[in-house]
C-alpha cells in the first residue's frame, strides 16, 4: 500500500475549490480522504466529491471537489491509499 499526500490548498469561506491529479496507472485502487488543517472545533468544515476520467488506455485522472462549509478559510489536505 502507498499513502501520501497529493496536494494541499486552501478553500475560501462558503466557496468550492476543485484539484484535479492525473497519470494514475489504471489497475490501481485508489481512496481519496480530504482533510482539514485549520483548526475550528464543534462543526463539520468540508465536504468532498471525487470524479475519474479514464484519460487514455493507460492513465486515470482523478477530479477532487472541496466544499467549505464554513464562514472563514480553510485549509485541506488532499490524502491518498492506493492498493496496486
Amino acid at each position: 500500500m502507498r499513502v501520501g499526500v497529493q496536494f494541499t490548498g486552501t478553500v475560501g469561506a462558503n466557496a468550492t475549490g476543485r484539484w484535479f491529479t492525473h497519470s494514475w496507472p489504471p489497475d490501481w485502487n485508489v481512496v481519496w480522504t480530504v482533510v482539514p488543517t485549520t483548526p475550528a472545533p464543534g462543526a463539520p468544515q468540508i465536504e468532498w466529491d471525487i470524479e475519474v476520467q479514464r484519460a487514455s488506455a493507460t492513465a486515470i485522472t482523478y477530479w477532487i471537489e472541496v466544499k467549505n462549509l464554513t464562514a472563514a478559510p480553510v485549509a485541506v489536505e488532499g490524502r491518498f491509499a492506493s492498493f496496486p
